[in-house]
C-alpha cells in the first residue's frame, strides 16, 4: 500500500504517531518518525529490526526551523518526500475556560494547530514542485462537537480541520491531497490518566460504551486509516476530517441502554 514512499511521522514515539509508523514501515514506506522524545529512536529501530527502514529525530513541531529541517531530512536521506502525517499534539490539561491561562492557550494551540500549519507549509513547497503528495493531519472529535476535551484543545483541533479545507482549495489543480483524522477515544499516553482512573474504579469496560462499537479504539485502528489517507488507494479523497470512533460522532446527544 504504501512501498517505496518517504512519509515523515510526527509524535512517532509513542501512541497513535508510533502505530502508524510501524504500520506505515509494514507497507513498504520509508519513516522518518519525528517526536521531542528521544523514544522516537525506539520506534525507528523497532521498524529496522523487523526489516523496514526507518531513521529517527529528534524535534520540536511547534519550531518552524526545526520543522522545515525535518521535511528536507527526509528529502536528503530518502530522495524525496511522498507524504506527511502531522499528528504531534498535547492534551491542553482539560481546565475550564475560567481556569486557562494565555500561556496554557497559546502551549495548547502552538503545538497542536501552529505545529499542523508548520509541517503544511513546509512539505507543501516540496509536493507543489513535484506535483503530487499527501499530507495528513490529526484533528479530533472535539473539533467537530463539544465535550470531548476542554475549550483550547477542542479549538485547537477545530483549527486543524480548518486548516485542512482551506489548503485543499488553496492547492487547486496541484495534485497535492490533504486530509485530517477525527480519533474518538484512544488509549494512548495522552488519555492515560482517563483509563487509569477508570481502573482504579473498576470501570474499565465502561469506557467508550457511549458510542455505538461500546469500546474504546486502539492506536493501530487509527494508523491503518492512517495509512490508507497516505497511500494512493484514496487518490480520489481530499480536503476531509474523518472521523474513526466507533461511531460516537455520528449521534446528537443521546441515553444510551441500560438494560
Amino acid at each position: 500500500m504504501l512501498a517505496n514512499k518517504n512519509i515523515v511521522i510526527t509524535g512517532a514515539a509513542s501512541g497513535i504517531g508510533k502505530a502508524t509508523s510501524l504500520l506505515a514501515a509494514s507497507y513498504g514506506a520509508n519513516v522518518l518518525c519525528v517526536d521531542l522524545s528521544e523514544e522516537a529512536q525506539t520506534t525507528a529501530s523497532e521498524i529496522t529490526a523487523a526489516g523496514g527502514n526507518a531513521m529517527a529525530l529528534r524535534a520540536n513541531v511547534a519550531e518552524e526551523a526545526e520543522v522545515e529541517a525535518f521535511v528536507q531530512c527526509c528529502v536528503d536521506e530518502f530522495g524525496s518526500i511522498d507524504g506527511i502525517y502531522a499528528n504531534a499534539g498535547v492534551s491542553g490539561g482539560g481546565k475550564s475556560v475560567t481556569e486557562l491561562t494565555v500561556d496554557d492557550w497559546q502551549r495548547t494551540l502552538g503545538v497542536n494547530t501552529g505545529g499542523v500549519f508548520l509541517a503544511v507549509k513546509h512539505s507543501l513547497k516540496h509536493f507543489l514542485a513535484q506535483g503530487q503528495g499527501a499530507i495528513l493531519c490529526t484533528a479530533s472529535v472535539a473539533g467537530l462537537r463539544a465535550n470531548a476535551g476542554g475549550v483550547d484543545y477542542s479549538a485547537s483541533k477545530a483549527g486543524v480541520i480548518s486548516i485542512v479545507q482551506t489548503t485543499a482549495y488553496q492547492t487547486y489543480g496541484s495534485g497535492v491531497r490533504i486530509n485530517a483524522i477525527c480519533p474518538g477515544l484512544i488509549e494512548t499516553g495522552m488519555t492515560k490518566p482517563t483509563f487509569e482512573r477508570a481502573r482504579e474504579r473498576g470501570s474499565e469496560d465502561k469506557i467508550g460504551q457511549i458510542n455505538p462499537l461500546k469500546r474504546f479504539g486502539q492506536p493501530s485502528e487509527i494508523g491503518e486509516m492512517a495509512c490508507f489517507l497516505l497511500s494512493d488507494r484514496a487518490s480520489y479523497v481530499n480536503g476531509q476530517a474523518v472521523p474513526v470512533d466507533g461511531g460516537l460522532s455520528s449521534s446528537h446527544p443521546w441515553v444510551y441502554p441500560r438494560g
